[in-house]
């Protein structure tokens, strides 16, 4: 069904809500509880987009699972060549802190491979994903990823450097893509998790890391 218009009216009040949900409220959490465990917070706003969107009437369900738009070969493509970067970026920058944390802190790590995506990954996607599209994409039309993007990008002040909210903004670009091409919400969590699991093999870890900030 081609989309239904919206009002211009609508439109404006639409993206000023998004600007205060998802910048206005990020900037609240980095003034009052910035170095704190975000996951609680997560967990809440993932559920809360879960009952938004099964209240929806034009929201697809299937888009919070439909694995049959899981494409593997596009996805490990783009991961692969982004792993090599990512090893010669720190390699070059960062070089005492290359594998550092599956060599020093093996369980952690361990327990980061596990849990990440369960508890992190995918009530992100639920947010900046299946939410910001299905409320805000009449707003924004073509410009949807980038909004995703952006907002996606910006939350990650929280942790403290430009570095995180600005690989952030250029994962949360791919992982909206992948959203949009496929609508599915599990194809964008499997990309996502191999994205934060390099993070945290190759010695990024400490820029997406909330203990990083109070220390």
């Amino acid at each position: 069904m081609p989309p239904v218009a919206i009002t211009t009216k609508r439109k404006a009040r639409l993206t000023a809500e998004y600007v205060v949900v998802f910048f206005g409220l990020a900037l609240v959490y980095n003034l009052l509880a910035r170095g704190t465990n975000p996951i609680p917070v997560l967990l809440v706003l993932g559920g809360a987009s879960v009952v938004y969107l099964l209240r929806s009437t034009t929201f697809d369900r299937r888009s919070l699972w439909r694995p049959e738009g899981v494409r593997m070969r596009p996805i490990l493509a783009l991961w692969a060549v982004t792993a090599v970067a990512a090893v010669i970026a720190v390699v070059v920058l960062l070089p005492d802190r290359l594998f550092v944390l599956p060599k020093e802190q093996p369980l952690l790590w361990l327990a980061i491979m596990v849990f990440y995506p369960l508890l992190s990954v995918y009530p992100q996607e639920l947010v900046f994903r299946a939410f910001l599209f299905e409320r805000y994409g009449q707003a924004f039309g073509g410009w949807t990823v980038a909004a995703s993007a952006a907002a996606f990008g910006f939350v990650h002040i929280v942790f403290g450097s430009w570095v995180s909210v600005v690989l952030s903004a250029a994962g949360g670009w791919i992982f909206a893509t992948r959203y949009r091409r496929t609508r599915s919400l599990l194809a964008a969590s499997v990309e996502h998790a191999l994205y934060g699991v390099l993070v945290f093999t190759v010695g990024l870890g400490q820029f997406f890391f909330h203990g990083a900030v109070q220390a």
